[in-house]
């Protein structure tokens, strides 16, 4: 799991800037309505936290950096094909693309990056996944 500045920093904009469909962070309590209506389950990750310099007095003087990927899984209603699904993940990933908050910087995105779009119940998934690192 990412660090509670980078969560903090995404869970912050995203919020802010999307108001397209509801969004659904990870571990919330979400009833999900009888007749399906399209929302953004977001998922935040960091892979790994890494020293990026050596030699500063004190330690922590060095620059270490954390990488990691926004997950934001585009739902839909099952059975209307993918170009909604398409135009939303388009979307959510122009939010990010070239983009520096506070400490975090976004760079390589992907809609469906290794993974297609999948049905799951009534809704259809489309992953967009954008990777960030965080510089402190």
């Amino acid at each position: 799991m990412s660090s509670l500045t980078a969560y903090d920093t995404i869970e912050q904009y995203l919020s802010a800037q999307w108001t397209t469909t509801p969004l659904v962070f990870e571990n919330f309590d979400t009833e999900l309505p009888d007749d399906p209506a399209h929302f953004v389950f977001v998922e935040i990750y960091g892979d790994s936290f890494d020293q990026e310099s050596i030699g500063a007095e004190p330690r922590t003087g060095n620059l270490f950096r954390e990488w990691g990927q926004l997950y934001l899984n585009v739902m839909t209603r099952n059975g209307i094909g993918t170009r909604l699904a398409r135009q939303y993940a388009t979307a959510l990933v122009a939010l990010f693309q070239g983009l520096d908050i506070g400490t975090l910087t976004f760079r390589a995105a992907s809609i469906g990056a290794g993974e297609p779009g999948k049905n799951d119940g009534n809704y259809y998934r489309m992953t967009a996944t954008i990777d960030w690192r965080r510089d402190q």
